[in-house]
């Protein structure tokens, strides 16, 4: 399928517009053609926002021509999940139970892209308030894979993942509350990031307020980081919002790797990743030697935390979910409302021992970079599985995203990211997680954006992106035409 624009990254995209080669409009039509053809074959999209995004090309087009242009993002298109407000945009959350409901209000990180100049044209489909690591939820349907259409995106922010991935945008925005950016990063061969917990703020509160982050999902470090600044700063709405200047993060990715002090952890002390998952991202640990960087194998680095992980998340959503639990159970996605009733069944003794612990566990992760600057993993156990399956057949019986195994940096709310690191045998994309101390998300920007000029990626395009071909995926609702 020919697109002059499809992967074309958002710095050059902005440098086409701000010279005027290219006017915004003219990029936008063309995204929405690509939204287009591969809707019917992925199904990113829950709703798709062509008179949003058209009206913002033509704002930016005037603004460019008028020499008006101050925006970070003037122009470029974007997308966001379906987990964030966008003003008088459906805001389904996934489920059936909020099918028709529209948002009033933007979410700051919506406000912000609205603000320097985005054209946001659409919103992305997720599991059913973010609680599966797949990528199908009883709204929506299935959401592919463009690396392989028989294969999950992950989750949660699936539509993210695949329409990055796909280029039909060169950015999007995802949620991570226990690694919802991250896993559909590595499934998909992106760079996804979420900052420090509170450096992008959250309003309207979030059903798992202590763990939510907004963050960018990109086909490159510094298209990633672009998008992080322009959504990142204080915001007295988010009691939880960093009072802090915004970090250089574009400029981060220019300093070099050398001398950061890096663990590489295979399994934590209690993932069970498979060997071929291993040695991929191993070998991508191990390169970070010959860009400056100490490298030291930890074998363990705390205990599982899922039950505190469990115990935060799902009774946050369960609480949100009580009447449609009870009311509507039938319209919710069975795998998500059995673990949600497990999570109400804690009582008040059981949840905040769990709370009591989750300080103890915090502790632990400061404490372990006092003696490192990054901590690498794989990002995930497994590459992408079997779309339409809640998890890998290899963990079968296991929790929905107990699998995940490399999650639980969310409880300390530490930044972290997931870098494309190599291929499996068939072809489908391993990811490297790099998390980092509190507040040091330039440490991880530096590492990704260097390990990206020894070993890049963004030039790879997978073959769904190109060959289209006819899917039983869900039509979208449109606003606009």
């Amino acid at each position: 399928m020919s697109d002059d624009f499809a992967y074309m990254s958002a710095l050059d995209l902005r440098r086409l517009i701000r010279s005027k080669e290219v006017s915004p409009v003219e990029i936008v039509e063309s995204t929405l053609r690509r939204v287009e053809a591969l809707q019917p074959v992925l199904n990113p999209f829950v709703t798709i926002t062509a008179d949003l995004a058209l009206d913002a090309a033509k704002r930016a087009e005037q603004r460019v021509m008028r020499g008006e242009d101050d925006g970070l993002l003037t122009g470029i298109p974007l997308s966001i999940k379906d987990l964030t407000a966008v003003k008088d945009v459906r805001f389904t959350s996934g489920s059936r139970t909020l099918a028709d409901f529209v948002a009033p209000i933007d979410a700051p990180a919506a406000e912000r892209v609205k603000a320097h100049g985005a054209a946001i044209i659409g919103k992305t489909t997720t599991t059913e308030f973010g609680c599966k690591a797949s990528s199908d939820s009883p709204l929506t349907g299935l959401t592919r894979n463009p690396w392989n259409l028989e294969k999950t995106t992950g989750g949660s922010s699936a539509g993210a993942g695949a329409s990055v991935a796909a280029g039909i945008t060169p950015f999007a925005l995802g949620t991570d509350g226990g690694g919802s950016i991250r896993i559909p990063s590595s499934f998909c061969g992106l760079f996804g990031i979420k900052a420090q917990f509170g450096r992008v703020p959250v309003h309207p509160a979030a059903a798992t307020p202590t763990l939510a982050h907004v963050g960018p999902m990109a086909r490159t470090v510094r298209d990633a980081a672009l998008l992080l600044a322009a959504v990142s700063g204080y915001d007295a709405r988010d009691p939880a919002s960093v009072a802090a200047e915004v970090p250089d993060y574009l400029g981060a990715c220019d300093q070099p790797a050398k001398g950061l002090r890096v663990a590489w952890s295979p399994t934590l002390g209690y993932a069970r990743p498979i060997a071929e998952v291993v040695e991929i991202a191993g070998r991508a640990a191990a390169a970070f030697e010959q860009l400056g960087c100490t490298v030291e194998q930890v074998d363990k680095v705390f205990d599982d935390p899922i039950e505190l992980w469990m115990a935060e998340f799902y009774a946050g959503v369960g609480t949100r979910l009580k009447k449609p639990l009870a009311e509507h159970r039938d319209l919710l996605d069975p795998a998500v409302a059995e673990v949600l009733d497990r999570a109400l069944d804690q009582s008040l003794d059981q949840y905040y021992a769990r709370v009591f612990e989750r300080y103890e566990f915090r502790d632990t992760v400061r404490r372990f970079f006092d003696c490192f600057d990054l901590l690498m993993t794989p990002t995930t156990p497994t590459p992408a599985f079997e779309v339409g399956r809640n998890l890998p057949v290899e963990f079968d019986g296991e929790s929905i995203v107990g699998w995940v195994a490399y999650y639980p940096v969310n409880l300390r709310g530490v930044p972290a990211a997931s870098v494309p690191c190599g291929f499996t045998r068939a072809g489908l994309p391993v990811g490297l997680q790099i998390v980092s101390k509190a507040l040091h998300e330039t440490d991880i920007l530096r590492a990704a954006a260097a390990f990206e000029a020894a070993r890049p990626w963004s030039h790879r395009k997978p073959p769904a992106a190109h060959e289209p071909r006819a899917s039983a995926a869900a039509e979208p609702a449109r606003i606009g035409t």
